[in-house]
């Protein structure tokens, strides 16, 4: 049996109807089969998992997944997430996002849920726009960008979420593109394995709303254009600002040490003396 064909039976859910629902050419595909390659390395079984989403292209994912899964109402897959992992802190909570869901109907969740450090694992599907709605514009869309909503182009500056998580307090912040598909898995593994509220931004192409709009014509011309703007970390690091411009900076942004959530709660149930079991 390849590791291909053991990954399909071991993770998918079979009675799911085939293929899936995303547009062809979407990187959401290339997305989950990282995610699950990052599982499978890490030898974490399907029983300690539990995969959550919200609303949008994403939101699909944990149907197609053979773990404990909830798909959640927009905007409120980490509420969920965290009510989980304060009542079952040994399960792996995993919350996959679009940018709309995280950033805009979501963004006070995900800016506290950093700010809380709770031990959850974000990963946020940023495409740039709404998908599944018609393509409207999202708190990532850049400006300028003509949508749905924003016929004349998009007024708003972007939001750069892996730097709004780090100035929240998230404990883990990585960036990868679906092309850099490898680096994806590698960023994934390492952000399941931190304890605390680690984020992996994944920046994924939309053929069907971005491509319209940047007149890009294919998912391989949309991953070209990811191959040639991404930069790592190391090397951002010798580029000025002006270099910077229009790229893509790929890898650890942010690794640092925090007490949980959850920790913190601890301390406090044993400093007052509650039975919390009882609550």
């Amino acid at each position: 049996m390849t590791e291909t064909t053991h990954l399909i039976h071991s993770y998918l859910r079979s009675s799911k109807r085939f293929p899936h629902v995303w547009c062809p050419g979407c990187g959401i595909g290339i997305l989950m089969g990282a995610l699950i390659r990052a599982i499978d390395h890490n030898r974490y079984s399907k029983d300690e998992i539990v995969l959550i989403s919200g609303i949008g292209c994403s939101g699909r994912l944990p149907t197609y997944l053979d773990f404990n899964t909830l798909h959640t109402t927009h905007g409120r897959a980490l509420t969920f997430a965290t009510g989980i992992k304060l009542a079952k802190p040994s399960l792996k909570v995993i919350v996959v996002m679009g940018d709309g869901d995280a950033a805009a109907i979501g963004g006070n969740h995900l800016i506290h849920a950093a700010r809380r450090n709770v031990d959850i694992t974000a990963i946020i599907v940023n495409n740039q726009i709404y998908g599944m709605t018609g393509g409207q514009s999202s708190p990532t869309t850049p400006l300028g960008m003509t949508t749905s909503s924003s016929r004349y182009g998009n007024l708003e500056p972007a939001f750069d979420i892996s730097r709004v998580v780090e100035a929240a307090g998230a404990a883990f912040v990585a960036r990868s593109t679906v092309y850099h598909t490898r680096l994806l898995e590698q960023l994934i593994g390492k952000a399941l394995h931190k304890r605390g509220f680690s984020v992996v931004e994944v920046i994924c192409h939309c053929v069907t709303h971005v491509g319209k709009a940047t007149h890009m014509n294919s998912a391989v011309e949309m991953m070209n254009w990811q191959r040639d703007n991404a930069v790592s970390v190391r090397k951002a690091g010798t580029l000025s600002a002006k270099q910077l411009e229009g790229k893509i900076v790929t890898g650890v942004l942010v690794d640092r040490e925090a007490p949980t959530f959850h920790e913190e709660y601890e301390k406090l149930v044993a400093r007052v003396g509650v039975d919390d079991s009882a609550v």
